[in-house]
């Protein structure tokens, strides 16, 4: 939204949170909050990392939009709304009065500098494959010293898991993949950690991640369950939830979805096109709150955290779901990724489409035809011990670890997810880059758009089954004579 103003010539924006999208477990509508509006990393080393010695570029102002975040009690005041004089139960968004004119004067202060932001990585060697990393991934900063409820939960999480998992090694266990363990900083202004590190490390991730778990913002809310996974980890996911869910009012099922998520998980989802998930517990279901929030920061109380969870049972939960998950994809010899889940995936979002492609629901058939293929002839020989053979094995796994790969888009509007498999919420099924695309055209009269998006899906799809033929093919010829 902050990208179209800019572009229809706005000179600035007061951001705030309608108090209809705000929890309704908590009061934050006369609350102040911070938003970055950074999209990742470093803005001064684009695509780079920042090191000592790189070039820093002269981008320091992200936007020329003069930006405040301020509460929806005082945009309510600004724009000298009446206060409500009928209570219902149905909430009304705020809106401008039809009549009147206000001018506002807008003043910014804020001051460009550059920090230092840290990282901490340990990592646990794998014995069969130690050069397939599985992360997992936590944060360890703040806006301010006493707002820990957020990073305090990551650090809580990833802290006893790494202290259990000890106890194992010293049993004289290890995972068959090395696990990574990485608490980033700078993840309030634009997962600056996160990026920085896997762009000095960019060509050995795209080799070797095989997946990327999780715990940002774990315990943001106590009521709800909120498990999300990309494509390939969906029947992962729900297996690990139904398998620790003992407190069904707790669990209600187990809907596990492929939507946009905030954190440093970012960079890997995107540009690495890396497999991931997260567990977390909320106040209320996703698909009933703004996305929005996710960005929003509110100061916490110190005490929120025991208040949400005093005997620290979400937190157990979560650290189950989450060691479980990485100890699944970090020892079978066969990663646990279903390639079947993507074809439906795809095929989901391109039911009931306004645009409705002959092609595009054709390239997709194929998909599903190939990936039902490569289910049944490949994972299931080389997940039975009987048949499975070291060569088999390791050509099958470098399959699976890039299998979504093919659905990164070059260029993704501002907001959307590069990677084509998430979508931007639950309330919507589609490709979100389509409905982005159709939304543009209606806007400006013109079908440019809408082409140029229905390519980019249509050649990921494409290269999607391209990618699950040849492995097809390369099994073929290699095992030729040896089944």
């Amino acid at each position: 939204q902050l990208s179209l103003l800019e572009d229809a010539g706005f000179g600035g924006a007061l951001l705030y949170i309608d108090p209809c999208d705000l929890p309704k477990t908590t009061d934050l509508a006369d609350k102040a909050f911070m938003v970055s509006l950074n999209s990742g990393g470093d803005p001064s080393t684009p695509g780079y990392a920042s090191i000592d010695g790189s070039y820093r570029q002269n981008r320091l102002n992200l936007t020329t939009l003069l930006v405040q975040p301020i509460s929806a009690v005082l945009a309510k005041k600004l724009v000298s709304l009446p206060e409500d004089t009928v209570q219902t139960d149905k909430c009304i968004p705020l809106q401008m009065p039809t009549t009147g004119k206000k001018i506002i004067s807008l003043s910014i202060q804020s001051v460009a500098t550059y920090k230092t932001i840290s990282n901490v990585i340990g990592y646990l060697k794998g014995t069969v494959f130690p050069d397939r990393y599985v992360i997992i991934g936590s944060h360890h900063n703040s806006l301010n010293s006493y707002g820990g409820q957020e990073w305090a939960s990551s650090t809580a999480i990833i802290t006893a898991f790494i202290q259990a998992l000890m106890l194992k090694v010293k049993r004289g266990w290890r995972p068959e993949r090395t696990i990574v363990f990485c608490s980033w900083g700078g993840t309030s202004f634009g997962n600056i950690g996160s990026y920085e590190w896997a762009e000095d490390l960019k060509r050995v991730l795209q080799r070797n991640v095989v997946a990327y778990v999780s715990l940002h913002n774990p315990v943001r809310g106590n009521s709800t369950l909120h498990p999300v996974a990309s494509p390939s980890l969906q029947e992962l996911a729900a297996e690990s939830q139904s398998f620790n869910c003992v407190e069904k009012t707790k669990c209600p099922g187990s809907n596990v979805s492929s939507v946009q998520i905030q954190g440093d998980s970012d960079y890997f989802i995107n540009h690495l096109g890396v497999p991931a998930t997260q567990f977390s517990y909320e106040d209320i279901k996703t698909s009933e709150n703004s996305s929005f929030l996710y960005e929003a920061l509110f100061p916490v109380h110190t005490t929120k955290t025991e208040e949400m969870d005093p005997s620290f049972s979400l937190h157990e939960t979560i650290a189950k779901l989450t060691g479980q998950v990485t100890l699944q994809i970090a020892s079978e010899p066969v990663l646990p990724f279903n390639a079947l889940d993507i074809a439906l995936e795809v095929q989901n979002s391109l039911k009931g489409d306004e645009v409705g492609i002959p092609q595009l629901l054709a390239v997709a058939s194929r998909l599903r035809d190939t990936a039902e293929l490569f289910q049944s002839d490949e994972m299931r020989p080389a997940n039975d011990p009987k048949e499975r053979a070291p060569l088999r094995v390791r050509m099958l796994n470098d399959v699976l670890q890039s299998l979504e790969k093919s659905f990164l888009v070059h260029r993704a509007p501002p907001g959307l997810y590069r990677n084509i498999l998430y979508r931007l919420d639950e309330r919507t099924s589609q490709f979100s880059v389509l409905l982005e695309a159709l939304e543009h055209c209606k806007l400006h009269q013109s079908n440019e758009t809408i082409q140029a998006a229905l390519s980019e899906v249509l050649s990921s799809i494409n290269s999607a089954q391209v990618y699950f033929k040849a492995g097809l093919d390369v099994f073929e010829t290699a095992l030729a004579g040896k089944k």
